[in-house]
């Protein structure tokens, strides 16, 4: 299950996407993201419009995984007439649970899309557990 921890990275999150600010690798933008459930799979979309694939990271430590990408500024002999759309760094961290298999994430980046795939771990899944019927196999006899 993905956990979600952080009230004052939000709150930065959402001021950041109100007042236009500009990513820094001191202070990165932010991306927005959706997740859901499908059967054993979490799948996770973030939204990198722009981005090359090139330039995203991603890094998994202990159940942390952190996303960074950079959306380079035009030239420096180029004329902006109007600038919007944010820029520089991009990062997020998802606090992922001990129910999901790091080990085995999955990406694919699509139209300005990053989509990630954590399946749920082996352990975490249901299993049926069999029952046995009446055996002494694990009983030692006692004689008098």
């Amino acid at each position: 299950m993905l956990m979600r921890t952080d009230p004052f990275r939000e709150l930065d999150r959402m001021a950041q996407q109100a007042f236009g600010a500009v990513g820094t690798p001191a202070r990165p933008a932010v991306m927005p993201i959706d997740a859901w459930r499908e059967e054993d799979t979490f799948v996770v979309e973030l939204d990198l419009p722009g981005v090359t694939p090139d330039s995203i990271d991603l890094d998994v430590e202990r159940n942390v995984l952190t996303v960074r990408a950079e959306r380079r500024a035009p030239s420096s002999d180029t004329e902006l007439v109007a600038a919007e759309r944010p820029r520089g760094v991009f990062s997020r961290q998802l606090f992922l649970g001990d129910t999901l298999d790091t080990e085995h994430i999955e990406a694919d980046y699509e139209h300005g899309v990053l989509r990630l795939r954590i399946p749920v771990a082996e352990r975490a899944k249901p299993r049926k557990i069999e029952i046995s019927e009446g055996s002494t196999s694990g009983r030692q006899a006692i004689s008098a």
